[in-house]
């Protein structure tokens, strides 16, 4: 790699990291009791329903237009609402019927426990996929936003770097509460942030074997990837690239917005409804979504005028 590839590695490994300042937190603090825990589920779906919604719907239906931007959309969502009917689905049990089996005996509220551990352990597994992906091409922008200079490329690192660290507090927070193991609540906060400079990588390896791609191309295909496998799209662009569809790929961009929009409604919600209680839930969904709205403005800003996420 030449010396501008691995300044932009390492400016994407300063933003992708600070996911890690994030798990600390949680790391370092007691183990959080349900209600915490709940407003805390409340305060990430909000970040993946900004994301879902302002970012990549949103920057479909800008593409593509609003019909099939929305068709993309929706068709992700009943694409995972299909799915999700074969998922066995264990059913939610309340914070005071935990109370009240504890008072019956103290193995019925171990084994409440480890059902409430259980669902948390994977309404924290889709955080953390939803949070990789939306990392991925903030992992392109600082590459391209290296290329026009030094200090383009840090001011916006940095800006990614504390759009990060409550994204590292969302993934680590229920790993931690599900697991009770602090190096699996860092580990997992910590490789979500590491798609960045996977970003970087696959951006610079297309551009270098693909020489009749310009890096904004290549940016732009790589950013409109979309959900499922974001490398296997590389590579398919590497392989195949008379046979890409731009509306293709900018509707992938949009069924990803559709996917995590389900699988925060699906899983995370009921979760901070059952152990925050409505009201409250509802309160951190919105405050949430208006700091990660807040925050992607700050990245949009940050990038040079002809570039977008």
């Amino acid at each position: 790699m030449d010396s501008q590839v691995m300044v932009a590695l390492a400016l994407s490994l300063v933003g992708g990291l600070s996911t890690s300042i994030g798990a600390l937190f949680v790391i370092l603090c007691q183990t959080p009791n349900l209600k915490m825990l709940g407003l805390l589920q409340g305060f990430a779906a909000g970040l993946m329903l900004s994301i879902s919604f302002f970012d990549l719907a949103h920057n479909a239906i800008n593409s593509i237009g609003f019909l099939r931007g929305n068709l993309w959309f929706f068709g992700g969502v009943v694409f995972f609402g299909i799915i999700a009917n074969f998922i066995p689905e264990s059913t939610l049990t309340s914070s005071s019927d935990v109370k009240s089996k504890k008072k019956n005996g103290d193995q019925g509220g171990k084994d409440i426990m480890k059902k409430h551990r259980r669902q948390v352990l994977l309404s924290g597994i889709i955080t953390a996929i939803g949070i990789s992906l939306h990392n991925f091409p903030e992992g392109m922008a600082v590459f391209l936003g290296s290329i026009k200079g030094l200090r383009v490329g840090l001011n916006l690192a940095l800006a990614i770097a504390l759009h990060n660290i409550p994204e590292g507090v969302a993934v680590a927070l229920p790993i931690y509460f599900a697991t009770q193991s602090k190096w699996q609540a860092f580990k997992l906060a910590t490789l979500s942030g590491l798609a960045e400079p996977l970003g970087v990588v696959l951006v610079d390896l297309l551009v270098s074997l693909c020489p009749h791609f310009s890096k904004w191309q290549a940016f732009k295909l790589a950013t409109l990837s979309g959900l499922a496998e974001p490398l296997g799209v590389v590579l398919v662009a590497y392989l195949f690239p008379s046979s890409l569809s731009p509306e293709i790929l900018e509707g992938l961009l949009g069924s990803v917005g559709g996917v995590m929009a389900f699988l925060t409604l699906h899983e995370m919600l009921p979760l901070a409804f059952d152990y925050a209680g409505q009201k409250q839930a509802v309160k951190a969904v919105f405050f949430g979504m208006a700091f990660m709205s807040a925050s992607l403005y700050l990245l949009e800003i940050s990038l040079p005028d002809e570039m977008s996420l």
